[in-house]
């Protein structure tokens, strides 16, 4: 097999997929693919397909990257925070902790379905995972 015929049955040849746009469209939970189909069904659980356009969900692999993600935007806004109160004001242990626990906890939860659906996007635009597309030429893989 040449270069050339590589490059195309690699997909070189296809249109690419705006990843841009996708990862805006996932990080506000729509179809990465139509923008207009709902990307969950529940917090975190995806739809088998979008209803607008029939795309499948189902071979996503954003399980375990969000969450880490998730901790490291959590982390890298309120450490400083928590920094900053403690060296202008210098409030009392008990005080701290009632006022970062629920403070991180609260941006965790409310960041994750978006990081989730950010890396869905993105892995529509890469072709990754289940979002490629089942190559015709299959049967010549020997």
């Amino acid at each position: 097999m040449s270069s050339d015929e590589a490059a195309i049955v690699f997909g070189r040849d296809r249109t690419k997929r705006s990843w841009l746009r996708a990862g805006w469209r996932g990080l506000a939970g729509k179809c990465p693919e139509c923008g207009r189909g709902a990307l969950f069904a529940g917090y975190t659980r995806t739809h088998g397909a979008c209803a607008v356009c029939g795309l499948n969900f189902a071979g996503h692999r954003a399980d375990d990257a969000p969450p880490y993600a998730t901790i490291m935007i959590v982390g890298h806004l309120t450490i400083p925070l928590a920094l900053a109160a403690k060296q202008l004001f210098d409030p009392p242990l008990a005080l701290q902790f009632a006022i970062s626990a629920p403070l991180i906890l609260g941006m965790t939860l409310w960041l994750l379905p978006i990081v989730k659906g950010g890396l869905i996007g993105l892995q529509w635009a890469n072709r990754m995972h289940g979002f490629a597309e089942p190559r015709d030429e299959a049967e010549n893989w020997t």
